[in-house]
C-alpha cells in the first residue's frame, strides 16, 4: 500500500517536472524569437558604439565609410602644428574663433565655407599655407631636390612622417610613373580633415585645390589629390598633374547627408 502510494507520488511529480521544463523552454524559445524579429533587419543598419551605449543608425543617413570616429592622441608636436595652421586659417579669414586643438582648425575651415565662395575658400587657404609654412623654408629645398625620382618618393615619406597630424595616419604605396615603378604614392587610410569636417566641398575647396596648388608652388612638383567620398580614404600621387578643374571627378560628388555645413556640392557650385 505503501509502496503504491510512493509510485503514484513519484510519477506525480516527475510529470510536473516534465511540464514545468516544457513550459521554461517555450518562454526561452519565445523571447528569442522576439529577439530575432527586432534584430533580423542588420543588413539594413549601421551601429556606430559609443562610450556608453550602442545607437543604431539607419543606412540612408550615413556618409558610405566607417561610422566610429578615430580617438587621436596628439603629442605636443601634433598640438602646436595643429594650433598654428588653426591660428593662420583665422588669421587669414578674419574669422576667429576660442576652441583649441583639431577642433579649432576644423570650426575655422567651417567659417570660412560658410562665408566664401568656393574660389575664395581655395584663395584664402592658399594665403594661410604661405603664412604658415613660408616659402624660404621650401626654397632651398626645391633646390636641392629637382623633380626626379627621387625627390618624389622622398616627399611622399616626409609627407607621412610629419603631416599625419593633418591627415591621420598614412603610408606610401608604389604606383607606376612614365613607365617604371616609383614610391610616390601616400595612402592616407582615412581622412583626418574629411572625417571631421564631414563635407565634400570643404575637402575640394578648403584642402584638395589649394594643397595642390600650395605643393607645385612651392616644391616644384606636381601632385594629385585624390580622395575616396566612400570610405574617406584619399592618395597623393606626387609627380600627377591633377586634371583640369572642370573635368575632376571629385566636383561631380554630391556632399553627405550629414554634411555639417548642409550644402550640396557638384561641378557647377564647387568650381564657381
Amino acid at each position: 500500500m505503501e509502496a503504491s502510494h510512493f509510485l503514484q507520488s513519484r510519477r506525480s511529480f516527475a510529470a510536473t517536472l516534465a511540464h514545468s521544463r516544457h513550459a521554461h523552454e517555450h518562454n526561452k524559445l519565445r523571447h528569442c524569437s522576439i529577439a530575432a524579429v527586432l534584430t533580423r533587419p542588420a543588413e539594413n543598419i549601421n551601429i556606430a558604439t559609443g562610450k556608453s551605449r550602442t545607437i543604431i543608425i539607419p543606412a540612408d543617413v550615413v556618409t558610405g565609410a566607417e561610422e566610429k570616429s578615430r580617438v587621436y592622441n596628439d603629442n605636443l608636436f601634433d598640438r602646436m602644428a595643429i594650433n598654428h595652421l588653426s591660428q593662420n586659417v583665422q588669421a587669414a579669414t578674419g574669422l576667429k574663433n576660442n576652441k583649441s586643438g583639431f577642433e579649432s582648425l576644423a570650426e575655422a575651415a567651417t567659417a570660412a565655407s560658410r562665408n566664401f565662395n568656393p574660389a575664395k575658400q581655395r584663395e584664402l587657404v592658399i594665403q594661410a599655407l604661405d603664412s604658415a609654412f613660408p616659402k624660404p623654408i621650401f626654397s632651398p629645398l626645391r633646390a636641392i631636390l629637382p623633380q626626379s625620382k627621387f625627390a618624389r618618393e622622398y616627399f611622399a615619406i616626409f609627407t607621412t612622417i610629419f603631416f599625419a597630424w593633418l591627415v591621420g595616419p598614412c603610408e606610401v604605396r608604389e604606383s607606376e610613373l612614365d613607365g617604371r615603378k616609383e614610391k610616390n604614392v601616400v595612402y592616407i587610410k582615412k581622412c583626418r580633415f574629411l572625417e571631421e569636417t564631414n563635407c565634400v566641398g570643404m575637402c575640394i575647396n578648403m584642402c584638395k585645390m589649394p594643397s595642390q596648388s600650395f605643393i607645385k608652388s612651392s616644391l616644384g612638383t606636381p601632385v594629385n589629390m585624390v580622395p575616396n567620398f566612400d570610405d574617406m580614404s584619399c592618395e597623393m600621387i606626387f609627380g600627377q598633374d591633377p586634371p583640369e578643374l572642370s573635368n575632376d571627378p571629385a566636383l561631380k560628388q554630391p556632399c553627405f547627408k550629414l554634411c555639417k555645413v548642409n550644402q550640396r556640392h557638384n561641378t557647377n557650385d564647387c568650381s564657381k
